[in-house]
């Protein structure tokens, strides 16, 4: 059975996150659906990343097995205008090893968080960022997020939810950037905690805001409990920018 890899972007507002559940209503659905009507088959798609509700995504990643071979522009295609209306759309699809999986052959995951800090509505951007109307320091910010790069135990900032089995990850990358109105939060690791990025970012925005410090974000981490956490982040400015493999 030929393997294809899938990239994948979609709006995660109207969904319930990635994953299918008893009612329907995922992004995992949607797909499953289209190529139920593509090729009449009841076919698995194995995603990469299990995003939450309201979470986007620009390049999820994941992988079908078909019983015969396709082009791949045809998959791609065939599979969208089945998908339709729905926001989400298979932007690459190719043809890969038998062994290629899509989630335990990751090496590394993307997020980006997006912050629009400003104190108009937002209008195109809604449901896509997170309106924050304090003014906040991107670059206090950025300095108090260095603290949490490296390998910890971040059970502060893990739901009470997350199902994995070690609160320990190492973070490559924890940064800040502002640009104008938008501030951008890209976190790099290999896997993540439930809610973590969207904890982290919770956080950070309590230094933006001046109510917090570096040293503070350090105590928290290191107090290893949920209650010493900022505030969980809302879904909508959360991005799963990419995936990658060796």
């Amino acid at each position: 059975m030929p393997r294809y890899k899938l990239t994948i972007e979609y709006d995660g507002a109207p969904f319930i996150g990635w994953q299918s559940q008893t009612g329907g209503g995922a992004v995992q659905d949607v797909l499953e659906a289209g190529f139920k009507g593509f090729c009449g088959q009841d076919i698995r798609v194995n995603g990469a990343g299990r995003t939450d509700a309201g979470v986007h995504a620009l390049g999820q990643v994941a992988h079908v097995d078909l019983e015969k071979a396709v082009a791949t522009d045809t998959l791609r295609d065939a599979v969208n205008a089945h998908m339709r209306p729905h926001p989400v759309a298979i932007v690459e699809a190719e043809q890969v090893s038998d062994d290629f999986e899509a989630r335990f052959g990751a090496i590394k995951r993307h997020y980006m968080y997006r912050i629009i800090n400003r104190r108009a509505p937002l209008t195109l951007d809604r449901h896509q960022a997170w309106l924050v109307h304090k003014p906040l320091d991107a670059e206090a910010m950025h300095a108090a997020a260095q603290v949490l790069v490296g390998r910890h135990d971040f059970t502060t900032f893990r739901s009470v939810q997350c199902q994995a089995k070690s609160p320990v990850k190492t973070m490559d990358e924890v940064s800040v950037s502002g640009y104008g109105e938008d501030i951008e939060i890209i976190c790099r690791a290999r896997s993540f905690l439930h809610n973590q990025v969207r904890s982290i970012v919770g956080t950070l925005k309590m230094v933006g805001e001046g109510k917090w410090t570096a040293r503070d974000v350090d105590r928290a981490l290191k107090a290893k409990d949920r209650a010493a956490c900022g505030p969980v982040a809302p879904s909508d400015g959360l991005y799963l920018l990419r995936v990658d493999y060796e």
